[in-house]
């Protein structure tokens, strides 16, 4: 096999055996701790709300139905469940996710830092 046949059937195994795909980094939810901090102004570890509401158990859950938190209509609606996919375009940009949304946050930029804080947000239980 030559140069770019070699690299389709490499990719091809990658996204069969459920690798990603374009992953230039890996997760490090330790590194991803630190990052947190930034969040921690309005965002709890566990389900406790804030400004914010409770991050604990944040991945699997259907956006807009935490306890007791008075979420916008937009987030309500939004029909999204938290997974990494999810919450890493939603790092990025949450205006662009959930148009109307009352987070006031411009997004985080670095893919490499947003991979390791949704890694670390996996680890709160």
């Amino acid at each position: 096999m030559k140069g770019a046949g070699k690299i389709g059937v490499i990719i091809a195994a990658l996204v069969f055996a459920g690798a990603p795909v374009n992953s230039g980094y890996a997760q490090d939810a330790e590194r991803g701790k630190p990052l947190f901090k930034a969040c921690a102004t309005c965002h709890a570890t566990d389900q406790a709300n804030r400004v914010g509401p409770g991050l604990g158990r944040i991945i699997g859950r259907k956006a807009g139905t935490a306890p007791g938190f008075p979420y916008s209509d937009a987030m309500k609606t939004s029909d999204i469940v938290w997974d990494a996919k999810i919450l890493d375009a939603y790092l990025e940009s949450p205006e662009k996710v959930v148009p109307g949304n009352r987070m006031p946050y411009g997004g985080l930029k670095n893919a490499t830092d947003r991979a390791d804080l949704t890694a670390y947000l996996a680890t709160l239980k």
